[in-house]
């Protein structure tokens, strides 16, 4: 195996490879690590939390535009829905948030909402119900190509600071992407 250099969601690398799966999966550990320095009050809270949205943002774009179209099955279509649908609570939190001191109660509160709907929805609706039919869909290859197709748009997005569009993406009802 080569080594990489350590960046949000890599995980094991087979060659220049990543499977998507585990790729996700570090994101979603990354993100619960972010959110669990905010909640410590180590570090600049500010500066921590542009990282969680940025990376929030970037995570759950390429999901909707790569992974959850690559993924719809009649099986999935039901998870999917309902992801997208949790997307949008999640980046409606964030966008409410953006405009929040991060000393206020009001941030701390709406903190450990995102992190319950992003406990749910990263743990036990993906990692436990659609990885588990993704990985009976797609053979090693294809979970590797998926993987790097995401890790290239999210490291493009992340030089963007992709927080800055949550907001503009919540005024609108959820809809799945199509294939």
């Amino acid at each position: 195996m080569d080594a990489k250099p350590a960046r949000m969601g890599t995980a094991k690398h087979t060659k220049d490879t990543i499977n998507v799966l585990d790729l996700l999966t570090d994101q979603h550990k990354e993100v619960d690590q972010l959110i669990a320095k905010i909640e410590s009050g180590k570090g600049d809270k500010a500066a921590l939390f542009q990282q969680l949205a940025d990376k929030l943002a970037a995570h759950a774009t390429v999901e909707e535009k790569i992974f959850y179209p690559a993924v719809m099955t009649k099986k999935t279509h039901d998870l999917l829905e309902e992801s997208v649908e949790e997307h949008l609570e999640i980046k409606r939190t964030l966008a409410d948030m953006l405009h929040l001191d991060p000393k206020s109660d009001e941030f701390d509160a709406k903190l450990n909402v995102m992190k319950e709907n992003l406990s749910h929805h990263a743990h036990e609706e993906e990692e436990d119900k659609m990885f588990p039919m993704v990985r009976k869909l797609m053979d090693a290859d294809q979970l590797a190509a998926l993987g790097n197709q995401v890790l290239a748009m999210f490291e493009e997005l992340m030089q963007k600071h992709p927080s800055q569009n949550v907001p503009n993406e919540t005024a609108h009802a959820a809809r799945l992407p199509q294939p």
